[in-house]
């Protein structure tokens, strides 16, 4: 495998439902990929990763409500959502017991995968994923390439097509970045070679496609956030298009749009955030100028 093709081939793969299926409700430009965290907790500690330093994120093993995803489900019908609702997040989303419900109740709304480091995975509840309704199981290989051919064995002991699952081999070393898209995760991370941006990359877009829910139903700026510092709303205490549609997101949206990361946690951030959404970002620029 080589980490450079798995990356080009994720950020394809990602486009084909962000970049290229743009939704509107009400003229407002929709999310077309939402991120959920249903437990706050990893059973790994990757040094990429802030939870490598329980200083900077504990595991508290909080996993969300399973009403918050009725709620999100009810409403994601009413808009008649066909983007991307991924379980992933700040921890492990196999270690939530309630994961398969959860994937069941938004089931058949819009395309539902789970990113995992595949150490919880096991035959059965690779099936029972299926059989809740998983459009993609995502498994992070950290170990060692020994880990592809164990992985396609047992999805194939499960009985599952390749195209239910991708492995992405993450086994690399710091100078090749782990053969992840490394970033300081907002200012929380201290890694080797890692900078701000340069003044052309400062423009963003996750705001303007993407939503990030925690366990509590908290919504932040974008899975960057792990010091959690901007809530946006809650899913729990509000509609989801009326915290899409905020003032404070507006705010961050016309700023990082300009390329302005002035703001928490925007301003000590080195993701680049141009990879995708630039047709949501021309979107909300017709709509705000409207």
């Amino acid at each position: 495998m080589d980490y450079k093709k798995t990356l080009q081939n994720s950020i394809n793969r990602k486009s084909e439902f962000i970049d290229k299926k743009l939704q509107f409700y009400k003229d407002i430009p929709l999310f077309s990929w939402i991120e959920i965290s249903p437990i706050d907790a990893c059973n790994r500690k990757c040094v990429f990763c802030p939870k490598s330093d329980d200083n900077i994120a504990p595991d508290t093993y909080k996993t969300m409500n399973n009403d918050y995803i009725r709620k999100l489900a009810k409403e994601l019908k009413e808009i008649n959502y066909k983007g991307t609702v991924v379980f992933a997040g700040y921890g492990e989303p196999m270690l939530d017991k309630n994961i398969y419900e959860k994937i069941s109740i938004l089931s058949g709304l819009c395309n539902i995968e789970i990113t995992t480091n595949g150490d919880p995975l096991n035959k059965n509840n690779i099936k029972k994923l299926v059989e809740s309704g998983i459009n993609k199981i995502v498994v992070s290989l950290y170990d060692g390439p020994e880990q592809v051919e164990k992985f396609k064995k047992l999805f194939s002991q499960a009985a599952i097509d390749e195209n239910k699952y991708v492995l992405r081999d993450r086994w690399y070393k710091e100078d090749d970045g782990w053969g992840l898209m490394v970033t300081n995760r907002a200012g929380t991370l201290n890694l080797k070679n890692q900078n701000l941006p340069k003044k052309k990359d400062m423009t963003c877009y996750y705001t303007h496609y993407s939503l990030m829910i925690d366990w509590n139903g908290d919504c932040y700026l974008c899975t960057q956030d792990w010091q959690r510092k901007m809530v946006s709303g809650n899913i729990f205490k509000q509609h989801i298009i009326d915290i899409w549609n905020s003032e404070i997101l507006k705010k961050y949206r016309v700023n990082l749009g300009s390329g302005k990361r002035v703001e928490n946690p925007c301003k000590n951030c080195n993701a680049f955030g141009l990879m995708h959404g630039s047709n949501h970002f021309n979107a909300w620029k017709k709509y705000y100028n409207h």
